[in-house]
């Protein structure tokens, strides 16, 4: 049985708003701003983070997951890279987004 389009694009919606999820933690942002950079350990991302090594791991499990970051293995340490060019070009754009863009929380201070 096979999806129709309609169902495929009610899927692909759904994997979008996970993805967007995904981004939403700002741990994960700093994570992924860093990556940007080349590869890291857990030890280096953690110190450039500025979170304890339990909580990068955490966050780098969930990126992971979610195919955001990719993992490689050399002797005992594990080094994490952008899964792909697209997950910078949407870190990017949405970088340029709001830098652009009233802080909406700046109204309700007036």
């Amino acid at each position: 049985m096979s999806m129709n389009e309609k169902d495929m694009q009610e899927f692909s919606l759904q994997k979008l708003a996970i993805f967007f999820s995904v981004l939403g933690d700002t741990g994960r942002v700093k994570i992924i701003n860093t990556l940007i950079g080349g590869e890291y350990c857990v030890s280096h991302l953690a110190e450039a983070v500025g979170l304890s090594q339990s909580a990068v791991s955490h966050q780098l499990k969930v990126l992971k997951t979610n195919n955001i970051v990719k993992s490689r293995r050399d002797g005992k340490n594990i080094y994490y890279s952008l899964n792909d060019e697209h997950i910078f070009d949407i870190f990017e754009i949405g970088l340029a987004h709001v830098s652009h863009t009233q802080d909406p929380y700046e109204e309700e201070k007036e």
